[in-house]
């Protein structure tokens, strides 16, 4: 199945895997979030998810509400939440590189979300406020090597400390092709305590903790601000729950420099229907549309205040886009680069009060 029919439809997903009695499926962390919202309760009929037994979810950082939420919706569909295999893996290492063992449970680590910005690790408990609770991607494999470094200095970090995921092993590519640069770069690198023997620098963020790999996100992807490190898919998972009007999985966090000063910007589709009402208001007063119109400076001041409250951020500018905009990959996932090139060169479909 394409990325763009399960985007268009996630129900789509789930009726394969049903009609199919398929076994093993997955994918990324959003993906499992689309279904949860966008899968309506009547769809659920007839829908039998007894079958699957490897639910993977990699290729981003996994969000253990969404997998409550998911089991708990599907529940009802036969889906047992033991089917959640979380594991973490790119094709520059023959795609896997952690996992764990499918009969064992789901790993969880609640830490300090303070901390964890000054890339700390401290344990906390789940009625703490101020806390993150982690999913864990399984331990490497039994042929492979994966070491913490600190991205700057080059040195394996401590225990207890967030750093770039290095992985080694015979799994692991000779470069990027006709990419002499990138793949001097990232390839064959070396850690001084090691020897000579060749890592990968995979570019996320992220710490081990008995045997077991958390991700914490993407280093290109890290958002510094006043020497707090914010990740941005927490920053977005807050604007996406601010309002039912902002599509799930269609905003973007991410800093600019402005006067010498790094800052935040953040970017949020509206619903479809919605930009329809607002349009068709604005086109036709009389027509009774201006009820459902779309208020875009009472969203964006709720926007500020949510992040505000729960990361203690100013949020610099803040924009509404028009359905079907942002940036995203073939598979449906963010580019956060390419969203801060198009505001920098003021690109992006914001919606206008005037729209």
């Amino acid at each position: 199945m394409s990325p763009l029919m399960f985007l268009q439809s996630p129900i789509r997903w789930l009726k394969a895997i049903s009609n199919y009695r398929a076994t093993s499926s997955g994918g990324p962390n959003f993906g499992y979030d689309l279904c949860d919202r966008k899968i309506k309760p009547e769809q659920l009929t007839n829908l039998d998810l007894s079958s699957w037994d490897i639910a993977f979810n990699g290729a981003e950082p996994i969000n253990s509400a969404i997998l409550e939420r998911f089991a708990t919706k599907f529940e009802s569909c036969g889906f047992r939440r033991e089917a959640f295999y979380p594991c973490y893996g790119m094709a520059e290492a023959t795609l896997m590189v952690s996992g764990g063992i499918k009969s064992a449970p789901i790993v969880l680590k609640t830490v300090e979300g303070a901390a964890l910005e000054q890339n700390q690790v401290v344990p906390a408990s789940v009625d703490q406020e101020g806390t993150l609770t982690l999913v864990g991607s399984g331990q490497s494999l039994p042929d492979q090597q994966i070491v913490i470094v600190h991205p700057e200095t080059l040195t394996p970090c401590e225990p207890g400390q967030v750093g770039e995921i290095w992985v080694s092993g015979p799994s692991i590519a000779q470069g990027y092709w006709n990419q002499p640069a990138t793949t001097k770069h990232n390839f064959g690198v070396t850690l001084a305590p090691m020897g000579e023997k060749p890592f990968l620098r995979t570019g996320d963020l992220g710490f081990m903790l008995d045997g077991e790999l958390f991700i914490t996100g993407r280093l290109k992807d890290l958002i510094i601000i006043n020497g707090r490190n914010h990740y941005p898919q927490d920053i977005e998972w807050t604007v996406e729950n601010t309002h039912s009007l902002l599509r799930p999985t269609c905003s973007a966090g991410f800093s600019v420099n402005i006067a010498g000063e790094e800052q935040l910007v953040v970017i949020a589709e509206v619903e479809r229907s919605y930009w329809k009402s607002t349009r068709l208001a604005a086109s036709d007063p009389g027509n009774g549309a201006k009820g459902h119109a779309l208020d875009t400076k009472e969203l964006i001041r709720l926007i500020r205040r949510a992040v505000l409250q729960h990361h203690d951020l100013q949020v610099h500018t803040a924009l509404l886009l028009k359905p079907g905009t942002i940036p995203k990959t073939s598979s449906g996932k963010i580019q956060r680069h390419a969203c801060r090139q198009s505001f920098l060169a003021g690109t992006l479909a914001v919606i206008n009060d005037g729209d």
